[in-house]
């Protein structure tokens, strides 16, 4: 296994301790101010982020692209930002409708590619979703440590990311659908 596919095994790996922190320190397991756990947390959840750029960026430069990374990495992203948002839905910081519509988006473009993969077309990412990513993993960071409860003007900037995020999550699905149509008449 090369470095790129350890990166994003790890990124995998790290979901547990992260969840662990976000929820745990809400729930009390490490005592009555969450704060450090929600800053444990963050942290793990930036690592795990960076490790996505590290491991596209190795990959690339030394030609290490493989199929499982080609599978996994993207996989790996899901799964860190979903239960990234599970957890914040649970403790009540993004409402359960938005989460809903960027994990409905995921499961089509996964869907998506399935079915062009079947037809032998690789479908890379545009930048509608790399942007629609970024926003999302900002506003997972902004929630993670709600700053509104020290700076109420935070609460402010951390719903028109969230909102941002949303619109990009939508457009980047049309723009995807839209430039892809081919792959879906081809299945009809």
């Amino acid at each position: 296994m090369n470095l790129p596919n350890k990166l994003t095994v790890f990124r995998v790996i790290l979901i547990v301790p992260f969840v662990v922190a976000l929820l745990g320190g809400n729930a009390g397991w490490f005592g009555d101010n969450p704060l450090p756990s929600e800053i444990t947390a963050l942290a793990i959840f930036i690592i795990a982020s960076l490790t996505d750029l590290i491991d596209g960026k190795i990959a690339r430069k030394y030609n290490l692209i493989t199929n499982f990374g080609k599978f996994m990495d993207p996989l790996a992203d899901k799964l860190l930002v979903s239960a990234a948002m599970i957890a914040l839905v649970a403790m009540g910081r993004i409402p359960a409708w938005v989460v809903i519509i960027i994990i409905s988006r995921e499961f089509i473009i996964s869907g998506f590619r399935l079915v062009a993969a079947d037809n032998r077309v690789v479908i890379a990412a545009n930048y509608w979703g790399k942007f629609k990513t970024t926003f999302q993993m900002v506003m997972v960071c902004l929630m993670i440590v709600d700053l509104s409860r020290f700076l109420p003007w935070m609460g402010l900037l951390t719903d028109v990311i969230m909102w941002i995020a949303l619109v990009l999550t939508v457009i980047s699905l049309v723009d995807y659908l839209v430039k892809n149509k081919a792959v879906m008449k081809g299945q009809m």
